[in-house]
């Protein structure tokens, strides 16, 4: 019996691994309590033995619908999804063993991408706390429509197709991993609109914009290597910096997923970019994402990195930066820039990861609401610069998107002057008002003692510096230069 032994035992895991490779098997995203696009035709995806037919069948609807596996196991189906509810749905997938996934929902579902004050979950980071922890760990009991999924972060030298993941049902005992602007900006959405909403969190923090594009983009629009060891040579020690691999491992395994839009807050890493550098490849990126996906135009709202000192607080690096992607927002087709400047606690100068986390989260959701859910009373716009006038030692401002409100009336700080010489010094701002009606009887009023006769006007045009214009929506006026130096 000994001889036989041996080939017997073969031949049992032979037929154990074929049944396992016959059974369905799914990407990690495709799971127990995940969140699917309503309205829509849903793409569902996974594996099967090569030229398999897989059925796939929902709770929500009698008919089924069919793909046949290609040469490699790789299938793909498109299933129509109601419209949203809080009932929990069910999906079976067969290729004649079946396989079932439960308490899934239907509702809204966006990608929360970037880099690390996206990252930054509810609990905050070791040293950087996030204001109204306990707080916001106790209301989570209200948001059971919120769920989500993080995308491990790992590099890959080529695309990957799948990540290690699962989905996370909102409650006082998990909302804490949850990426805090993720959570903040799905929180209001969930409860605005009375349905589940889903984020897919797909983001490493300290990564530059270029981390994330592809290897064809990356030839042909930068110089950045895109072969592995010479990624890993250019940057030996600071790994989150390295072109395209983070893009392959954390972004690449969710571009199948039917998503609603992406929010984006990423910035800092690319502090110092030449010219237009940040704002092209950032368009570069969204267009990229936007032709992975295959959805069409989605929206992408994006965040302004917040006031930080970058060893200089009264440098300009980071309102360079500032100012590229308030020029990409005019570039970015469907896109739209939330504005941070009143989102940092003087103290926190050398903090890159801001406590205020909740006010970023929902005002990406006020731009949402507003722009693709029908709140269109909701102020979502931070004001802008539109023209100046200059009238001897004093210069006149008017802004746009302003909801007719350019607060406060007096003690306006975060202006600066210069003339000829160049040299900017602190201005003295306040709403100028005078009866007649005319273009120029109301504006903001700016002057300064130094300055007699005025060129350029900057607005917190610093890498730390806060300013306090709002508008009618108490929204920050963006930091802004009238000048080119």
């Amino acid at each position: 019996m000994k001889m036989y032994r041996k080939p017997f035992v073969a031949l049992a895991l032979a037929v154990v691994a074929l049944g396992a490779q016959a059974k369905v098997r799914l990407p990690h995203v495709i799971g127990d309590n995940m969140v699917l696009q309503q309205q829509t035709e849903a793409r569902l995806w996974g594996w099967a033995k090569p030229r398999a037919t897989v059925k796939v069948t929902t709770s929500w609807s009698a008919d089924a619908v069919e793909a046949k596996a290609d040469k490699d196991g790789k299938w793909l189906v498109r299933v129509k999804t109601p419209k949203a509810s809080m009932e929990p749905q069910k999906i079976t997938f067969s290729d004649g063993e079946e396989l079932t996934i439960g308490n899934v929902l239907i509702g809204e579902v966006w990608v929360c991408a970037g880099q690390s004050n996206m990252e930054m979950p509810v609990k905050g980071f070791g040293n950087c706390p996030v204001d109204g922890y306990n707080q916001h760990v106790l209301d989570a009991v209200n948001s059971a429509g919120v769920r989500s999924v993080k995308i491990p972060s790992v590099m890959s030298a080529t695309p990957q197709d799948d990540a290690q993941c699962e989905w996370r049902q909102c409650s006082p005992a998990t909302v804490s991993e949850f990426s805090a602007t993720g959570y903040f900006f799905a929180r209001l959405l969930s409860r605005t609109l009375q349905i589940p909403v889903g984020i897919i969190e797909a983001n490493k923090g300290g990564t530059r914009v270029e981390s994330w594009l592809t290897k064809e983009n990356l030839q042909r629009y930068t110089n950045d290597p895109t072969d592995s060891l010479a990624l890993v040579q250019k940057w030996p020690q600071l790994d989150y910096l390295r072109s395209m691999l983070w893009g392959n491992g954390t972004f690449n395994p969710i571009l199948n997923y039917t998503v609603k839009g992406i929010v984006y807050y990423q910035g800092c890493s690319n502090v110092g970019d030449p010219g237009d550098q940040y704002s092209e490849r950032l368009k570069l990126l969204v267009s990229q994402w936007r032709q992975q996906f295959g959805l069409g135009e989605i929206p992408f709202y994006f965040v302004e990195i917040a006031p930080y000192g970058y060893d200089n607080v009264q440098g300009d690096e980071g309102a360079r930066l500032r100012e590229q992607q308030f020029k990409a927002m005019k570039q970015i087709p469907n896109s739209w820039l939330v504005c941070t400047n009143d989102l940092a606690y003087p103290y926190e100068t050398t903090q890159i990861h801001p406590a205020q986390k909740q006010p970023v989260g929902e005002r990406l959701a006020f731009t949402a609401l507003s722009r693709d859910y029908g709140y269109e009373k909701v102020s979502y716009k931070s004001s802008s610069f539109k023209d100046m006038k200059i009238q001897n030692d004093t210069v006149l401002i008017h802004t746009q998107d302003n909801y007719w409100c350019d607060a406060p009336f007096e003690q306006i700080v975060g202006f600066e002057v210069a003339g000829a010489d160049r040299v900017f010094h602190p201005a003295e701002a306040r709403h100028f008002w005078r009866p007649g009606g005319g273009y120029w009887d109301e504006a903001i009023l700016v002057c300064s003692p130094e300055v007699k006769q005025p060129v350029a006007v900057r607005y917190c045009f610093r890498n730390f510096q806060l300013g306090n214009v709002k508008n009618g929506g108490n929204l920050p006026l963006f930091p802004f230069r009238t000048d080119d130096w």
